[in-house]
């Protein structure tokens, strides 16, 4: 099996939705994932999610089935700086991750200081628990850090999702700390990850990602080659 994750498309998130450059990604993802064939299409139930998965299942005619566990929530992961202000904590900069004191923390990663003030490990709970069932729904239960496969299969599911959530779905299929997944990748608008869920004769399999942030529909449509749409890359 592979599976798609891919980022909604360049964002307006109050009201939410995506701006016209993100249609016209969320077009160019969508002619990229149909050029090889996708077989289910899930989705977040936040509107920016589904407004970037309509194209593709509008041209290859299956519908969109929304999982509530996809969505982003911001109250799990978020902390409030000394003014007041809150952001996502993945959002810290590397350089807090990758200190000698946090970077060991790799099994009570949400002890460390800098995350105290969240809800990530209830976050993270929430998000993995329902990500183990609904891979065992696709025919890969999780056993540990390998998953059991029940329903050997080659099929191509893709989910619409977001940046933050996708990163903790990330570091947990590919058994990464949170911390240090978060400190070395991140997702672009409308990129595309690519794990692959190889049928092994033992029964047992290990996701394995092929592709990070994809964005060559981003190129093949001459749109701007933008990080985030803030910086060229």
């Amino acid at each position: 099996m592979l599976f798609y994750l891919i980022r909604h498309a360049d964002p307006i998130y109050n009201p939410d939705s995506i701006t016209d450059l993100g249609k016209r990604q969320a077009e160019a993802v969508a002619k990229r994932l149909a050029l090889h064939g996708i077989d289910e299409i899930y989705s977040s139930p936040m509107i920016r999610a589904i407004q970037t998965a309509k194209p593709l299942s509008e041209i290859i005619k299956k519908p969109i089935n929304i999982e509530d566990w996809t969505f982003e929530c911001f109250d799990e992961f978020a902390i409030t700086k000394e003014d007041g202000s809150r952001m996502f904590c993945m959002n810290l900069p590397g350089t807090e991750f990758l200190s000698d004191e946090n970077y060991d923390m790799f099994h009570s990663w949400q002890s460390m200081d800098c995350l105290k003030t969240t809800k990530a490990e209830e976050g993270f709970k929430r998000i993995t628990k329902a990500a183990d069932e609904f891979f065992a729904r696709l025919g890969y239960q999780r056993e540990g850090r390998l998953y059991k496969i029940t329903e050997p299969n080659d099929k191509k599911i893709a989910l619409f999702c977001h940046g933050g959530f996708g990163s903790i779905l990330l570091s947990y299929l590919l058994n990464i700390p949170p911390h240090i997944f978060w400190s070395s990748f991140d997702i672009s608008h409308s990129g595309v990850c690519i794990l692959r869920f190889k049928n092994f004769e033992s029964g047992y399999t290990a996701p394995k990602c092929l592709v990070h942030s994809d964005l060559s529909h981003i190129y093949a449509d001459n749109l701007p080659m933008r990080y985030n749409n803030l910086e060229y890359i």
